[in-house]
């Protein structure tokens, strides 16, 4: 027996059933200050510098997700060869 619910919500109103808090705000004065500390030129808030971390991971993630690709395909092959025995 299957049951399928849809429901039709905005992401606001998902958020305010789940309880979760509006952090737009905080977002958005924290995205305000990075940039004003950017154009006053601080040590440190450059681009390169701010999304070192990002790029860095975001590489070995990619890598990651194509080691995990390669494996699924891997397995899937042996697997239907397995069946065909």
């Amino acid at each position: 027996m299957k049951f399928k619910i849809d429901i039709d919500m905005s992401p606001e109103e998902l958020r305010k059933v789940l309880g979760l808090p509006d952090v737009q705000k905080f977002q958005q004065d924290m995205m305000d200050k990075i940039t004003e500390q950017m154009e006053a030129g601080v040590e440190g808030y450059d681009p390169l510098t701010l999304f070192k971390p990002y790029l860095t991971s975001g590489l070995g993630s990619m890598e990651a997700l194509q080691k995990l690709m390669m494996g699924l395909m891997t397995t899937g092959l042996n697997s239907t060869d397995n069946k065909n025995d």
